[in-house]
């Protein structure tokens, strides 16, 4: 995790077509898996909308559209803050 002026910057990978959308932490990244398949930016756009209703913060991709690594951009929160919402969602 990386704190910047707009908010945190997380480095994921993502495992499409999973059972049910979940979160672990590993080391320096977060491994996301999200049920949909990886077509017309559907995994994209599920992952957007589940961090952001999860983290209650806008979240947006900074790089990684096409690609399982991503980073994206939690706005508006301190490292700290996340790491502490991260280590309670199921």
């Amino acid at each position: 995790m990386t704190q910047t002026k707009k908010g945190t910057l997380i480095k994921i990978v993502v495992k499409p077509k999973s059972k049910k959308f979940e979160i672990k932490p590993e080391k320096e990244s977060l491994i996301v898996f999200c049920r949909n398949a990886p077509e017309k930016g559907k995994v994209n756009r599920e992952l957007i909308k589940e961090l952001s209703k999860l983290l209650k913060c806008q979240v947006t991709i900074v790089s990684g559209f096409t690609s399982k690594e991503k980073i994206i951009l939690i706005k508006n929160t301190k490292s700290e803050t996340l790491e502490s919402m991260l280590r309670r969602s199921p």
